[in-house]
């Protein structure tokens, strides 16, 4: 199926990188963009430009994904919600040509939605002379989001928008606010996704409606302490904290191999390993490239021997989020940002 790279080489191409929601130890609080080290593309591209009338099409190797959808789709969603917030300003964008390259799979715990969601407001943004602030993108962002998971939740849209590692902020007026936290620099994420779908709706619909006191006295202790480790450089503490203690014993059922997967990746020396948002992908922190390669293996062999393929990516941290790139090259410039 033709890509983004086929098309001509007219309007403007934004990307937006995956991300790990959750980040085993903040629960819709923390978030994580990846970029792998080999220099592919991990995320979703859109294509976007003037117009005599709306159109819309989807391309990529995930497109057939989405075919069988009937809504309309959150890129035409989040561009509905962009022209409403540029008009609220005084100002008249649009109609838009929009092409959307599908290249992460759905249902994966990879933040799928938010890469589409944020593609298209980075691209939209750009194209129509950054009409709004990067506080009424995260916003929208968010909004658009919420359509999917029932709820506005920006563990995911968030870091693929700003990159980095971002903790969510509570704001008293509701505004959403998040927080760039420092990441050891020879850190590493292994990210392996099987193949098997998991809805978000599912995954939430496994949990509680309330944890009990104890679990939840727990999980604010562990994000703290999180927090305060990747301040301060404690490593032992980080590899204490790396741990998700609310959440993925009820999620964990939900994905074939994951407990062997987990075992696997703790056995080789990660520092932590957990499910990457509401799953089935799997994450883990190593120390190193070679262990890195070790523990995606190790993590693979898993899976394969719960029935399932999948596929490993080795990731340092985005650190730029969504971002211009040229048409037809899928080569990011770091001089375009949102």
């Amino acid at each position: 199926m033709a890509g983004l790279s086929d098309l001509p080489a007219t309007g403007l191409v934004a990307y937006a990188p995956a991300s790990i929601g959750n980040l085993a130890a903040g629960f819709d609080l923390l978030g994580a963009a990846l970029a792998p080290l080999d220099g592919s593309l991990l995320g979703d591209l859109v294509q976007v430009d003037h117009a005599q009338e709306s159109s819309f099409c989807v391309t990529g190797p995930f497109a057939g994904a989405l075919a069988d959808d009937t809504r309309p789709n959150l890129a035409l969603r989040v561009r509905d919600l962009f022209v409403e917030a540029v008009r609220a300003g005084g100002e008249e964008v649009g109609p838009f040509a929009i092409t959307l390259e599908k290249r992460l799979p759905v249902a994966s715990g990879l933040g799928s939605s938010a890469s589409s969601i944020v593609a298209t407001l980075v691209a939209l943004q750009a194209l129509c002379g950054e009409p709004l602030n990067g506080s009424d993108l995260l916003d929208l962002a968010g909004r658009a989001e919420g359509l999917t998971s029932g709820g506005r939740h920006l563990d995911n849209v968030a870091p693929s928008l700003l990159g980095g590692l971002q903790l969510m902020v509570p704001g008293r007026d509701g505004a959403p606010a998040t927080r760039r936290l420092p990441w050891p620099a020879d850190l590493l994420l292994v990210v392996v996704h099987p193949a098997f779908q998991l809805s978000t709706a599912k995954s939430r619909g496994a949990l509680p409606e309330r944890p009990d006191w104890n679990a939840t006295v727990d999980f604010a202790g562990n994000l703290a302490s999180l927090v305060q480790a990747l301040h301060s450089g404690d490593r032992a503490l980080l590899a204490r904290c790396l741990r998700d203690p609310i959440v993925e014993i009820h999620r964990a059922p939900l994905v074939p191999g994951f407990h062997a997967a987990q075992a696997a990746a703790k056995q080789l020396g990660a520092l932590g390993c957990s499910l990457s948002g509401s799953g089935p992908s799997v994450f883990a922190v190593a120390e190193d490239e070679a262990q890195a390669v070790a523990i995606a293996d190790a993590i693979r062999g898993a899976f394969t021997g719960a029935g399932l393929e999948s596929r490993s990516w080795v990731c340092a941290l985005d650190p730029d989020g969504a971002r211009v790139i040229t048409p037809g090259s899928h080569h990011p410039s770091r001089e375009a940002h949102p």
